[in-house]
């Protein structure tokens, strides 16, 4: 399976799947690292690895639809079958949402329904966390949809939080985790194992 990757910062969980495919876990390969920074880390690893790299952001089009319609060319030139968000802060226009229905994965640094939506990423969901009270964050793997962090959940994994934890210390260990359960759920969809109905995935 062709994975395109987009990402916005130093590219993480972008590693993880490349680490995974060359020790053969994932049976795919990136075809395409796309980032709307022009500086993000991302291409440092891509370009370890000889892959393509395209940036691409939206203030270099006059509107959406041009903007839309230049990932779809780039998605396409590069037979890309489905995308991985790895760290990826901008939200993917609908009309591309709506081309790559189900074939869509993002990584989420909290156990959503919890402590999602717009300008939740980064240290902001585990202050958010940590603010709460909850004993359990982790991560969770879903399918992209046209809302933030609204599409149906693929994987979970939790981790405790602990008293003594700052953003810090949980943002790392749940990193781990991402990095342990994205390159899976890219496995399952690679592998033709997840099953949708509705709001539920499910992998055999």
């Amino acid at each position: 399976m062709n994975i395109g990757v987009f990402a916005s910062g130093r590219g993480s969980n972008f590693q993880a799947i490349l680490s995974a495919i060359e020790r053969g876990i994932l049976p795919a390969r990136v075809t395409v690292l796309l980032s709307n920074k022009i500086d993000a880390g991302a291409f440092e690893i891509a370009n370890a690895y000889s892959l393509p790299t395209v940036h691409l952001s939206q203030k270099q089009f006059a509107d959406e639809a041009l903007y839309a319609a230049a990932m779809l060319e780039v998605l396409r030139s590069h037979n890309v079958e489905l995308i991985a968000l790895a760290g990826y802060l901008k939200k993917i226009p609908t009309i591309v949402v709506r081309e790559f229905r189900d074939r869509i994965l993002n990584i989420h640094p909290a156990l959503l329904p919890s402590f999602g939506g717009q300008g939740m990423y980064g240290h902001h969901v585990h202050e958010a966390v940590l603010a709460s009270g909850v004993k359990l964050s982790g991560a969770t793997v879903h399918l992209v949809d046209e809302e933030y962090d609204r599409g149906p959940i693929v994987l979970q994994r939790t981790v405790a939080v602990d008293e003594l934890d700052t953003p810090e210390t949980l943002a790392a260990k749940v990193l781990k985790v991402e990095h342990e359960i994205y390159p899976l759920a890219l496995k399952a969809f690679a592998e033709n194992r997840a099953t949708i109905h509705g709001r539920s995935v499910w992998i055999h």
